[in-house]
């Protein structure tokens, strides 16, 4: 007569939104589509200025997040 023990795998915690690798990935896109929008819009010099700060933090963001476990 065989016992059968049935366990669960371990589960893993959940991780806050902030620290999730999909969701941060997608903010970062985010940042670096709305730079370069802001880069190429004719109409705000304000838009334009910061447009190279704001590309570069979403690039530097995805490549940090990029390292994030899934």
């Amino acid at each position: 007569m065989t016992h059968r023990i049935d366990t669960q795998p371990p589960t893993r915690p959940k991780r806050p939104l902030l620290l999730r690798r999909g969701p941060m990935e997608n903010i970062a896109t985010v940042l670096i589509a709305t730079g370069f929008l802001m880069l190429f819009q004719p109409f705000l010099l304000v838009l334009y200025t910061y447009s190279l700060v704001t590309l570069l933090a979403g690039t530097v963001m995805f490549i940090i997040v990029s390292k994030f476990p899934e």
